[in-house]
């Protein structure tokens, strides 16, 4: 019955989506994405809870525990080039997350149903900064939660058109920014400067020979010194980006780059001062939380894709990273995506939202049989 509810609310689902696409607002600026999340809510009877200091939200379905199983939407877009113009684009997907999250808690509401547990929605911000699920744990949109899941659209080549995964296996990221400080002269005399450029040459030579294993690398992303072909700069700035499959192996590799960095600003004599930004954590991989997902996409598909091996990152692994003990997963949605996500002309069939969304709905009756 509630799929039948789904399948009626098809051309709402495809409005709510356009409606989200098309105001594709940046990180931490999702206001007007938030009230039209917020309205809609409401207006169906669901309680919301909203946030100091940015416009993530809770909105709850009471059952007749205090015991949470929730999923998390994101809200924001990517600020980046289209077509000539910097604009806010919705190319990773997350208006479709946010369409398919608000009509799992429509329909579910709908049902009339007697839920064992509450069941909350989280629209989180900031994804995109990896720093949205941050402010939302620290707001407490996790308390009494025991089960979270989330999903994401999956390009082309990782999952088919009308196929799912049970997770996204994520790995961890951060980027390893940093200024190298020399002494400027004229390019006639370059005895009385210490040029920073050849100190950043040598600290990506140094940086290539880490080695760790073939599940982690380090690489050279920008590169910006120098403003005139007849002087040597003052300041070079860098950036590294660095990526890993657990953890543990991205904290060793920080642990030696920097390292690397202090031995190359002794060698050269400047001095480098680095910041880590953009970290994301790693993908738990919860066989319970999982075994859950496959039961909700067997339901709705007839069949399950094993977990997809991304080499990107999302911050929703914040939440198991803080929170030890939750149960979580992240369900990979197959949409015939394409050319890629973070392209700025991203596509994928819409239709992939009325299943996706079934999943969703699948995936929270099946949590609320439980007892954590």
């Amino acid at each position: 019955m509630i799929f039948e509810t789904i399948e009626k609310q098809k051309s709402n689902i495809l409005h709510t989506y356009e409606d989200l696409h098309e105001l594709a607002e940046p990180s931490w600026q999702e206001e007007k994405t938030s009230h039209y999340l917020q309205e809609k809510l409401i207006n169906a009877g669901l309680h919301v809870e909203r946030y100091e200091g940015h416009f993530g939200f809770i909105a709850e379905i009471k059952g007749q525990s205090k015991e949470v199983i929730a999923l998390r939407a994101d809200m924001d877009a990517l600020v980046q080039e289209v077509d000539g113009v910097v604009c806010a684009n919705h190319s990773c997907g997350h208006d479709a997350h946010s369409t398919m999250v608000l009509h799992t808690a429509l329909a579910l509401v709908q049902s009339k149903q007697a839920f064992q547990h509450t069941i909350r929605f989280l629209f989180q911000p900031a994804e995109e900064k990896a720093a949205g699920a941050l402010r939302m744990i620290e707001d407490g949109a996790l308390e009494n939660v025991k089960f979270l899941g989330g999903i994401h659209l999956r390009p082309s080549l990782e999952l088919p058109f009308g196929a799912a995964a049970p997770a996204i296996l994520h790995g961890s990221t951060t980027s390893l920014t940093g200024v190298i400080k020399g002494r400027p002269a004229h390019a006639a005399r370059p005895e009385e400067g210490n040029n920073p450029i050849e100190a950043a040459a040598l600290l990506i030579q140094e940086l290539r020979q880490i080695e760790l294993n073939a599940s982690c690398s380090i690489k050279i992303t920008e590169l910006h010194g120098g403003e005139a072909s007849n002087l040597i700069p003052e300041t070079t700035r860098f950036t590294f980006d660095l990526r890993s499959r657990t953890n543990d192996v991205m904290n060793e590799l920080i642990e030696k780059a920097q390292k690397i960095v202090q031995q190359v600003a002794a060698t050269t004599k400047t001095e480098i001062i680095t910041n880590l930004e953009d970290y994301s954590p790693a993908a738990t991989k919860h066989p319970e939380a999982i075994k859950l997902a496959e039961k909700a996409i067997l339901q709705v598909l007839g069949e399950v894709e094993p977990p997809c091996v991304s080499p990107g990152a999302e911050d929703f692994h914040f939440y198991t990273l803080k929170q030890k003990e939750l149960v979580a997963t992240m369900i990979g949605l197959g949409c015939d995506l394409k050319p890629g996500l973070h392209h700025p002309h991203m596509t994928f069939k819409k239709d992939a939202l009325i299943y996706g969304t079934k999943i969703l709905t699948q995936l929270l009756l099946e949590a609320d049989k439980k007892q954590w």
